[in-house]
């Protein structure tokens, strides 16, 4: 039987219960619509008493912001184990569960939000790319990577943010299609760039390996030539034209 006695929290419990019902609220709607009144009655205290813990919306706000990063970079990690291919799979599927559960929050923290511009948000944002940067080159085995590679990396990985951001204006198309293609992409990008530089060539054979004829890479490779014969046949016509 309780004794309807509500336990009383410390300060540090309390600024953790409050970040988590900020983003639990920003991750449903635009930040811009949140008012501390509905995060004070959603925390179930008095909005006094939110902002004796957090000075304003802003800082609350940017705490929410920074939780959110701290899990987003979480999700790129993986266990260096099996083909990359299925590897970069698993990465994307754990990246768009994300942006699925905090879509407006993901779209403010990747957008700027309410602190568009602001030192604070710019520099979380950063982290959060150079965390996917950092472990997709982990995966790669390469610990100082060439320009090439680290330019097809970091394209990868605003590719990724970018479509996630496009997706969610209207979830069009389906969100399974855009994981493989994502990862379809990560190995084009290394392809287009393989055939200019030796380095990057030698980074595309380590990539494909070790991958199995089912696994993303194998399936794209299967896309593509199905297409070879149609493709070639464009400048075989205008040749003869």
């Amino acid at each position: 039987m309780t004794t309807g006695v509500r336990r009383r929290m410390g300060v540090e419990e309390r600024r953790q219960q409050l970040i988590g019902v900020a983003l639990e609220l920003f991750s449903h709607r635009s930040p811009d619509e949140v008012s501390i009144d509905e995060i004070a009655a959603a925390a179930g205290i008095s909005r006094p008493l939110v902002y004796h813990y957090f000075p304003g919306k802003q800082s609350l706000y940017e705490a929410a912001l920074r939780r959110a990063a701290e899990e987003l970079a979480a999700r790129f990690e993986e266990p260096h184990e099996g083909p990359l291919g299925a590897r970069l799979l698993r990465v994307m599927g754990r990246f768009f569960d994300f942006v699925d559960e905090h879509g407006p929050g993901f779209s403010a923290l990747m957008r700027g939000g309410p602190a568009v511009g602001s030192s604070t948000t710019t520099a979380m944002i950063d982290d959060v790319r150079q965390a996917a940067y950092e472990q997709i080159l982990a995966h790669l085995g390469v610990a100082e990577p060439s320009p090439r590679l680290a330019l097809v990396v970091r394209s990868w990985v605003s590719l990724a943010e970018s479509t996630a951001l496009i997706w969610l204006d209207g979830r069009a198309v389906p969100r399974a299609e855009l994981e493989l293609q994502l990862v379809h992409d990560f190995a084009a990008l290394a392809a287009v760039s393989a055939a200019y530089d030796a380095e990057m060539a030698a980074v595309l054979v380590g990539m494909l390996a070790d991958e199995p004829a089912d696994g993303p890479f194998g399936d794209l490779m299967v896309r593509l030539a199905r297409l070879a014969p149609e493709v070639l046949k464009v400048p075989a016509q205008r040749a003869g034209s």
